[in-house]
C-alpha cells in the first residue's frame, strides 16, 4: 500500500516550486542611469540653495594649504574692489557687500592656525549647496553631485619665430574679433580694417575689467567667428601667429588650458595668457575617440591622448578639429590669470560656470583627487577644503561641473590629467548684510 503524502509537505513543495519559477522569471533591476553632469540649468536658474545646519559637511577636515588660501582670498578681494564686479550681485540673497565681508572672514580664518572651522562656520556663516547635476531618474530634481576635473598651466618649448622644430602656432587676438566680456559669443566684424579696438595689441586689463579686447556686441555687420579647423587648416589667421611650439598636441593643450609658460631658445620664459576665444562651444575629442574604439577608458586622459596622437599623428585632423573652440593669446607676465583677471592659485582656485555660480566667493569641496597630488601612489585620495571661485572654462557649462586649478608644469599636468571624481560643493556667505 502506497503511503499518502503529508498535506503540509505537499503544500511546502508547491510553494517552493512557485518561488523557484518566480525567481527564474524575475528580471534584474535596470542599471542606474549615469548622471549628465554637463546638462545646463533652465534659463534664469542658479546653482545654489541655502541648506540648514543639519546638512552641513564636516568643515574641520579642511585640507587646503592655509597660505595658498590667504593668497587666493586676497585675489578675490582685489577683484571685488573694482566697481565692475558689482554688476554680478546680488546672487540670491548675497549682496556685493556681503560677498566682500565673506571673503575677508574666510581669509581671517585661513590666517589663524587655531581656527575651529566647524564652530566658526556655524556661528558666522550661512551655507549654500550646489544642486549639482540633474537627477538621473527623471527631468525633475537634482542629485547634489558635481563632477570635479582639473586644469593647469603647461610649460613647453617655443620660439617667437617659425623654423626648425617650431612649427605649431598659437594665435594673437585677431583685429576683426568682436566678443562679449567672457569671450563666449564671438563674431567676425566685416569692417575689420576700420581700426576696431581690442585687437592683438590690447594690454592686460586690471582685475575686474573685461578680458583683453572685450567689446559689447554692437549691432554691426558680423558673422560667427571661424572654427578651429578653419583657422588651423584653412590658414584664416596666417600672419597672426604669436609664438610657435614644437608639438601640435602641446599647442592644442595650451588652447584648452588658456595659459602657458613657454621656454624660448635663448633661455627666457615667455608667459602667454587668455586674450579671447572664437566663441564656439567646447567639444571633447576624447569622448568621440572612446565611442569610436580608438582609445579605451583607461587612456582617456591628457597623458593617454598625447601618447595616442604621438603614435597616430594622422588622426589629429579628424579628432582635434571636432573641437571647434580655440583660444587667442597675448604675452602676459605675472600669471597665470583666471577669467576674473586675477591670478589663480594651485589647489585654491576653482573654475565654474559663471552664469550659475557666484564670482570670487569661497567654496568648500568634498571630493577626491589623484593620490599623487598628496604625495601618495596611484588611485584616489579623499579631499575636502576651501577654494575661491575665480575662473571659468569653455567646457564648464552647468551646475554639475567644476574645475580645480592644479598648478604649473609637468607634475600639475599629470595630476590634472587624472582628475575626474564626483563630489559635493558648498559656498559660504556671512550672516546678515555684511556691513556690520
Amino acid at each position: 500500500m502506497t503511503p499518502k503524502p503529508n498535506a503540509v509537505f505537499v503544500t511546502l513543495l508547491l510553494i517552493l516550486a512557485a518561488a523557484l519559477i518566480t525567481a527564474g522569471c524575475r528580471q534584474p533591476p535596470p542599471p542606474a542611469k549615469p548622471l549628465d553632469y554637463a546638462r545646463e540649468l533652465p534659463p534664469g536658474d542658479l546653482a545654489l540653495r541655502k541648506i540648514p545646519p543639519e546638512q552641513y559637511p564636516d568643515f574641520s577636515v579642511m585640507q587646503t594649504d592655509r597660505s595658498a588660501l590667504v593668497r587666493s582670498a586676497d585675489n578675490s578681494l582685489s577683484y571685488l574692489s573694482h566697481p565692475s564686479s558689482q554688476r554680478y550681485f546680488p546672487y540670491l540673497d548675497i549682496t556685493h557687500a556681503r560677498a566682500v565681508a565673506t571673503v575677508r572672514a574666510v581669509r581671517d580664518l585661513a590666517a589663524d592656525p587655531k581656527a575651529d572651522w566647524n564652530a566658526e562656520v556655524r556661528r558666522r556663516f550661512d551655507v549654500y549647496q550646489s544642486v549639482g547635476a540633474p537627477a538621473a531618474d527623471g527631468p525633475a530634481g537634482f542629485s547634489n553631485e558635481v563632477l570635479f576635473t582639473g586644469y593647469f598651466t603647461p610649460i613647453y618649448d617655443a620660439s617667437l619665430s617659425r623654423g626648425g622644430p617650431y612649427q605649431w602656432p598659437l594665435y594673437k587676438r585677431p583685429a576683426d574679433l568682436v566678443s562679449d566680456e567672457a569671450g563666449d559669443a564671438a563674431y567676425r566684424r566685416a569692417d575689420a580694417g576700420s581700426g576696431v579696438p581690442g585687437g592683438a595689441t590690447a594690454g592686460a586689463p586690471s582685475p575686474g575689467a573685461p578680458a583683453p579686447g572685450g567689446l559689447s556686441l554692437a549691432p554691426v555687420a558680423a558673422e560667427r567667428y571661424w572654427t578651429r579647423a578653419e583657422i588651423e587648416g584653412g590658414g584664416k589667421l596666417r600672419g597672426q601667429e604669436l609664438v610657435w611650439l614644437t608639438s601640435r598636441w602641446e599647442a592644442y593643450v595650451v588652447t584648452v588650458q588658456g595659459s602657458a609658460r613657454l621656454r624660448l631658445p635663448d633661455g627666457r620664459t615667455y608667459e602667454v595668457g587668455f586674450a579671447g576665444t572664437n566663441g564656439r562651444p567646447y567639444v571633447s575629442p576624447g569622448r568621440q575617440m572612446l565611442a569610436d574604439g580608438v582609445i579605451d577608458k583607461a587612456n582617456l586622459s591628457l597623458h593617454g591622448l598625447g601618447k595616442h596622437f604621438a603614435e597616430h599623428p594622422d588622426q589629429m585632423d579628424r579628432y582635434l578639429w571636432l573641437n571647434p573652440r580655440t583660444t587667442f593669446f597675448a604675452e602676459r607676465a605675472g600669471g597665470p590669470f583666471g577669467k576674473l583677471n586675477v591670478p589663480v592659485t594651485a589647489f585654491a582656485t576653482l573654475a565654474t560656470d559663471k552664469e550659475v555660480y557666484p564670482r570670487a566667493m569661497p567654496a568648500f569641496l568634498v571630493t577626491s583627487v589623484p593620490a599623487v597630488a598628496g604625495g601618495g601612489g596611484s588611485g584616489a585620495a579623499p579631499f575636502a577644503g576651501f577654494m575661491l571661485d575665480q575662473d571659468a572654462g569653455g567646457a564648464i557649462r552647468s551646475a554639475g561641473r567644476a574645475d580645480i586649478y592644479m598648478g604649473i608644469g609637468p607634475a600639475a599636468e599629470r595630476v590634472a590629467g587624472e582628475q575626474l571624481y564626483p563630489g559635493r560643493l558648498y559656498y559660504l556667505a556671512v550672516k546678515g548684510d555684511g556691513k556690520g
